[in-house]
């Protein structure tokens, strides 16, 4: 086994899970999937990173400070989130999590909207891997798979929307080659940033990345899922719940 610097870990794992969305782009790109299986994937990534922001960062900020600081961070995480997904709504990048393409407009052609609300997304979820690999924390593997498959509808419901407003194979994929190399970048640059921090910080630090992608699921995930899913969304999405929490035990 190769000793490996732990910022260099952060970062191989970042790029682990943002390569999800290079296949969910693939996918996208190449197959034409019903707009159902899509949307239960996304129900399916938005329970299994529930249980991962529930179990996991929550509880372990809790433990590492108390009360206050989680309470501040993961309200302050919600609020920044919102705020920052409210802007790049009107920039072009509400429905860069839609699994269908009924009833869309021309924010759907907002290529730069769709690519900066996926880096958005992808701010929390790289804080996690990089927080959770230093001294004292823990990342699980049922942490890595939440955020991997939550990665890939989101590509894939992209991608076949920029296809269908005739982008071309090499713009697409680069933008999410980018944001996948962005994605290990900043979960390395996490674990730089913050190695020797207080615990108090890494509490806050935690409950925020937990509040951003809470806020996540529910504006962005849950929504476009339900669309498709109906009833059978809450099913799907407490499967996933279950997953994540089985792996995480066992």
């Amino acid at each position: 086994m190769f000793d490996w610097p732990i910022w260099l870990a952060a970062t191989f794992w970042g790029g682990i899970t943002g390569s999800s969305l290079l296949i969910g782009a693939f996918i996208g790109f190449k197959f034409n999937l019903k707009a159902r299986v899509v949307a239960g994937i996304m129900a399916f990534g938005s329970g299994v990173l529930i249980s991962a922001l529930s179990f996991e960062l929550m509880e372990e900020a809790f433990k590492r400070s108390g009360f206050t600081e989680v309470v501040f961070g993961f309200l302050l995480g919600g609020i920044i989130y919102t705020v920052a997904n409210y802007a790049l709504s009107k920039a072009g990048g509400k429905h860069r999590k839609r699994s269908g393409m009924k009833n869309l407009n021309d924010q759907q052609d907002s290529s730069l909207g769709i690519a900066l609300g996926a880096l958005i997304d992808g701010i929390p979820e790289s804080l996690i891997i990089g927080i959770g690999l230093i001294e004292g924390s823990s990342l699980s593997m049922a942490t890595i798979i939440a955020i991997f498959i939550s990665n890939i509808p989101e590509a894939l419901s992209s991608t076949a929307g920029m296809k269908e407003k005739g982008k071309k194979a090499g713009y697409i994929f680069s933008i999410w080659g980018g944001i996948c190399l962005f994605s290990a970048i900043f979960a390395g640059l996490g674990n730089l940033l913050f190695t020797g921090a207080s615990a108090s910080t890494l509490a806050v630090i935690m409950a925020l990345a937990a509040g951003g992608i809470l806020a996540m699921i529910v504006d962005t995930m849950i929504p476009e899922a339900f669309a498709e899913t109906h009833d059978f969304a809450g099913l799907i999405t407490l499967l996933g719940f279950l997953t994540a929490f089985i792996l995480e035990r066992i």
